[in-house]
């Protein structure tokens, strides 16, 4: 049974943490003692869903929760500390506090503790999210009780849509570029000076020449996308933002 807590306190737990190869213990009342955090969880670092959307998204949208009142976003898997380290270096997500809660006592106490053992992955949080305003439950939602991972209800947008519907979302921008291109740090330069978080595709680490051919139908970079429109190269892309 899927507990949901609101109105109610977060369990008092302490998280063993390895912080520059030190061994660091983090409390909640750190956590959430005077602030007020998002909260999400998801059964394990590095796996498909919990990779590919569901931290992308928070870490995403981090800059628009803080403009809304939110003090700290939190993920909460049950992995131990190596693990979670390891995971927000890959996903880059420094917009996002990643705990681990390798004995799962937080999940447990959240009433969110369910058995994976048919994956292989013994017991493993449920999906879900939650606002918390000084260690008090305001808001949860939890992914429907059906087989599977279902992932309807806890996400980002959902969140921010809870916490404020009328929150102005970012556009999402993305820019091609090569190591040593001078135009490519000038226009990253441009959209940095005009407020644009941008996701950052390399050639060379995960793109190639046919890839930005076939994507943009040049051969060149910097190439610059905003929400969905290709905008160009640094001198297109100064041109669009004057307007």
């Amino acid at each position: 049974m899927l507990d949901n807590k609101e109105g109610q306190s977060i369990p008092n737990v302490t998280f063993p943490t390895r912080v520059n190869d030190e061994w660091v213990n983090v409390t909640t009342d750190e956590l959430f003692k005077g602030k007020t955090v998002v909260l999400f969880s998801l059964p394990g670092a590095f796996t498909p869903t919990c990779s590919s959307t569901h931290l992308p998204r928070y870490n995403e949208l981090a800059k628009t929760f803080k403009e809304n009142g939110v003090d700290e976003i939190v993920c909460v898997s049950v992995n131990d500390t190596f693990v979670m380290n390891a995971w927000a270096a890959d996903q880059e997500s420094d917009n996002v506090t990643l705990i681990p809660d390798g004995n799962g006592q937080f999940t447990d106490g959240m009433g969110m503790l369910v058995d994976k053992a048919d994956l292989g992955f013994g017991k493993r949080s449920w999906r879900y999210s939650m606002l918390v305003k000084d260690g008090v439950v305001e808001k949860m939602f939890i992914e429907p009780n059906v087989p599977g991972d279902p992932f309807e209800v806890s996400d980002a947008d959902t969140m921010l849509e809870y916490i404020n519907p009328t929150a102005k979302k970012p556009q999402p921008v993305s820019i091609f570029t090569k190591p040593g291109c001078p135009f490519c740090v000038k226009a990253k330069e441009l959209l940095t000076d005009n407020g644009y978080a941008y996701e950052e595709i390399e050639l060379g680490k995960g793109a190639t020449l046919t890839s930005l051919k076939a994507i943009t139908g040049r051969e060149t970079v910097p190439q610059v996308f905003i929400d969905n429109k290709h905008i160009g190269g640094s001198d297109e892309l100064a041109a669009f933002l004057e307007k």
